[in-house]
């Protein structure tokens, strides 16, 4: 940061401990003395965009969907304005992780649970805002009011110390954030899109050669099977049940599984622990059978337990495992799930399903190939994940650093040119 950026002439210390020094000309004053606090009710209903706080930003929300609680009527909900700072100060000890501070942009109404503060006309609320921004993520919130409470209202964090520029100052620190945090975000979406576009290059290079081959001159033929369509002439077309067996694992509970126990114990979403001892030994595939995890698919390899939250697939004779699974996977089981408190998996459903099925001298290069282009695959996701993860911490540092005061932007400008080369990593 100090290499692209200047620091202030001069310093001076602030009192406030996770501040450190600031710009000798700054001053500090409790946030009561700048803003405040006012609940103002949807109270004749006439306000009907319900706004949330997700991730640090407001978004509309689609109460039409019914995900998560909604209350009978939305007149309890407090209006809100362009400008205002929404902070969700619950549950403070429980939940370390959550984005507290989101800057409206819009009109609507949000819970009244949640504090909205409005700045005085000599105090920037997009400053303000990315200051509070900065004591969010520096995890300032979680230290107050000592550590007991599990929510503060404005009684207990109006005496907050702010860092107070002056009004120009401001400005230009909100105006010089806005336009360097959206260069930041967007080489962050592109990388999330690259993922995206990953993820579907996968999964057809995996469709590809548990249904059609390796072969790309092989003969085809029609499967008879609506999914399948066309596969190699001299694949074979059978049930699954006749193919491999499919059990569901045993009944565990969590005072089975200690931690120092040598057997892994295998549920519907992978490992979940150890035990001391092993139901099954050898290579398998393994299906969620219960819930969100319905029709997810891992493997199992040795000595291990699978619980009954999982389906063990075994394939008769020199059947390869991981082209077994990468097909299950591609069939999608999750959809031959039945509703009941919560979706179930249909295993006898499932066997009578057809499957294409090469030789298996043919599987197993099939494995070998998914093997090499599944790693290939996750090697390239884990370094878009790691550029994401140094981008956010770009961004993190750079808000706390200006608005703070550790680095001078008075005399910044908005560059000539706007390109995704400024050095953003710098």
């Amino acid at each position: 940061m100090s290499g692209r950026y200047k620091a202030y002439g001069e310093y001076k210390e602030s009192g406030v401990e996770w501040v450190g020094s600031m710009p000798s000309h700054w001053t500090i004053e409790p946030l009561f003395s700048n803003c405040d606090a006012p609940i103002e009710k949807n109270s004749d209903g006439r306000e009907k965009n319900v706004l949330s706080l997700s991730y640090g930003n407001i978004i509309p929300r689609d109460v039409d969907d019914n995900f998560g609680l909604l209350p009978e009527s939305f007149n309890t909900y407090q209006l809100v304005y362009p400008q205002n700072i929404i902070l969700r100060l619950t549950d403070l000890q429980n939940d370390k992780r959550s984005l507290r501070v989101g800057f409206s942009k819009q009109q609507g109404i949000i819970t009244s649970a949640y504090l909205k503060l409005v700045f005085t006309k000599k105090m920037s609320s997009p400053f303000m805002y990315r200051l509070l921004h900065s004591y969010d993520t520096t995890k300032v919130f979680y230290g107050m009011g000592g550590g007991l409470r599990q929510s503060m209202k404005f009684e207990d964090f109006r005496r907050l110390p702010l860092l107070i520029p002056s009004f120009a100052e401001q400005t230009q620190i909100a105006t010089f954030l806005d336009h360097e945090t959206a260069k930041i975000d967007t080489l962050i979406d592109k990388q999330q899109q690259l993922i995206e576009l990953l993820k579907e290059k996968r999964q057809a290079v995996i469709s590809h050669a548990v249904t059609k081959g390796l072969d790309p001159d092989v003969p085809m033929k029609d499967s008879g099977v609506e999914w399948l369509g066309e596969v190699p002439e001299h694949w074979v077309i059978q049930k699954i049940k006749w193919f491999a067996t499919m059990k569901s694992g045993d009944f565990i509970t969590s005072e089975s599984i200690e931690i120092e126990d040598e057997f892994p114990v295998y549920g519907g979403n992978g490992l979940r622990g150890y035990s001391k001892r092993y139901t099954h030994d050898g290579k398998y595939v393994l299906i969620g059978r219960q819930g969100a995890l319905c029709g997810n698919i891992n493997y199992a390899n040795g000595k291990f337990w699978a619980s009954e939250h999982a389906v063990v697939v075994s394939p008769y004779g020199n059947n390869e495992v991981i082209w077994l699974g990468e097909l299950f996977g591609f069939m999608n089981f999750n959809q031959y799930s039945f509703s009941a408190a919560q979706p179930g998996l249909a295993v006898e459903r499932i066997k009578d399903l057809h499957i294409p099925i090469p030789p298996s001298s043919e599987q197993k290069l099939i494995s070998r190939f998914l093997d090499f282009e599944i790693q290939l695959f996750e090697s390239i996701k884990d370094k878009c994940n790691q550029s994401i993860t140094l981008l956010q911490e770009r961004r993190t540092a750079l808000i706390s650093a200006a608005v703070t005061g550790k680095i001078d932007v008075r005399d910044w400008q908005v560059p000539a040119t706007r390109t995704e080369s400024d050095e953003v990593m710098a």
